[in-house]
């Protein structure tokens, strides 16, 4: 099977197609043809030995694919061949056939295509794990998305709008702004023209925010939790940024605010059911129409080193995918 493997540590460059053996399913295990495969800004990391999880070379990018069960180890009764499934992975997603445990892979209705499921994973895992499970987002609440059209702004943009809450837009230019206003944005902040604490707490009549969303880090953390409402909820998702602020502690006394880790990949392996209804319900959402996950660009397998390329020039606006 053709396979994309990262043999250095040099980012995209690091990236070759190579002709690798199939594997074979074991015990438990689903053997998936995979169509499918997306990339994250966490693929521009691991590709240079960055990112938290450092799997051991050579390995494939790719934490998410969607595909068709070829084969079933023993013991599964779950899924039977033909079934289409999805699943996050960490990595290896980027390769022609991928072996999975059964309890990391979902089913994919009908009326949900493979070029839309695969990028549900991270992004839309991601979102509504943060707000729902750790936030606790009530209907009639305001959250600040930082870093807003980006794949995982989007994804948190349009979750929290879903589950009945009013939601600040936050980006840097009135093009990714406008991306945010189609995909259901209440409000929005250009930070590059607006101080970014003043502008949350004039959009909330001094209010503050309820709940931030800061898939960014760096300089507007801070200032958006400065915003923030008293006993606000302040979700630590990620830092494209590059940077990790240290936020003075002070601010979470005086508001009785919360800072809250959101580490979506640890939580699939600590609680795989509850990932699998999150997922189940977020597929619902799109098969009935309230869902509508952007796809930035389509390229085959073959083009993966100026796919991440797009992430790392920072131009997604939207899921980047892959075709087998």
């Amino acid at each position: 099977m053709k396979a994309a493997l990262c043999k250095s540590l040099d980012g995209p460059d690091g990236l070759i197609i190579e002709e690798i053996g199939p594997p074979t399913p074991g015990p438990g295990d689903v053997l998936v043809a995979v169509k499918v495969a997306a990339l994250n800004f966490s693929d521009t990391l691991i590709t240079r030995g960055k990112y938290q999880a450092r799997p051991e070379l050579p390995f494939s990018p790719a934490a998410e694919f969607s595909g068709v069960v070829e084969a079933v180890g023993d013991g599964v009764v779950s899924l039977a061949v033909g079934d289409r499934v999805m699943a996050y992975i960490g990595w290896g997603g980027a390769r022609e056939q991928v072996v999975v445990p059964t309890n990391a892979l979902v089913a994919i209705p009908d009326a949900v295509s493979d070029e839309i499921a695969v990028g549900v994973s991270v992004t839309y895992g991601t979102a509504i794990h943060g707000l729902k499970d750790r936030a606790h987002l009530q209907p009639g609440e305001t959250v600040a998305v930082l870093g807003a059209a980006g794949g995982a702004g989007l994804a948190a943009l349009e979750i929290a709008k879903l589950m009945g809450a009013r939601v600040i837009a936050v980006a840097s230019s009135a093009e990714k702004l406008s991306v945010c206003l189609s995909h259901g944005a209440d409000e929005l902040v250009n930070y590059q023209e607006t101080e970014l604490k003043g502008a949350l707490r004039n959009l909330t009549g001094g209010h503050g925010v309820d709940v931030v969303y800061d898939c960014v880090g760096g300089d507007s953390s801070e200032a958006a939790v400065r915003a923030m409402a008293w006993q606000g909820r302040f979700l630590v998702v990620g830092f494209a940024s590059g940077q990790i602020p240290k936020i003075p502690l002070n601010l979470l006394l005086l508001k009785g605010a919360e800072a809250i880790g959101v580490l979506w990949p640890e939580s699939v392996k600590r609680d795989p059911a509850g990932h699998r209804r999150n997922m189940a319900r977020v597929l619902r959402w799109i098969a009935e129409g309230n869902l509508a996950p952007r796809i930035h660009a389509t390229f085959p397998l073959d083009q993966i080193r100026e796919a991440i390329g797009v992430l790392d020039r920072r131009e997604a606006v939207g899921k980047v995918i892959l075709t087998m």
